[in-house]
């Protein structure tokens, strides 16, 4: 089990001109969306940019330390247009978007 703000100092380490934010979805420590607005994505197609961050994952997915991570990457003039939502990878089985959470709401 892990911190939401491990994570993100794992996200920065990669990207770090990053504004990261870090929900943990099921207050267990291992499913996580993290949000990444950071302007060196500009340019980079949504997948590139997931990859960086996912290659860095990789030891921790396999050693289950984490179990899911939900992405979003975008460039800051996205991130001021993206709706306030969050996908849950596991929520009813097969995923469901909901409301993004506040951090004294987790």
């Amino acid at each position: 089990m892990v911190a939401t703000a491990w994570v993100e100092d794992e996200v920065r380490a990669v990207v770090p001109d990053a504004a990261v934010e870090c929900i943990d979805l099921n207050n267990t420590g291992d499913h996580f969306h993290v949000r990444v607005i950071a302007a060196s994505f500009e340019g980079m197609r949504p997948l590139q940019r997931q990859k960086l961050i996912l290659d860095h994952f990789k030891p921790h997915i396999a050693s289950n330390v984490v179990h899911a991570l939900d992405l979003r990457c975008m460039t800051p003039a996205q991130a001021e247009q993206a709706g306030d939502t969050v996908f849950h990878p596991h929520a009813g089985g097969t995923g469901l978007h909901v409301r993004r959470r506040t951090r004294t709401e987790e």
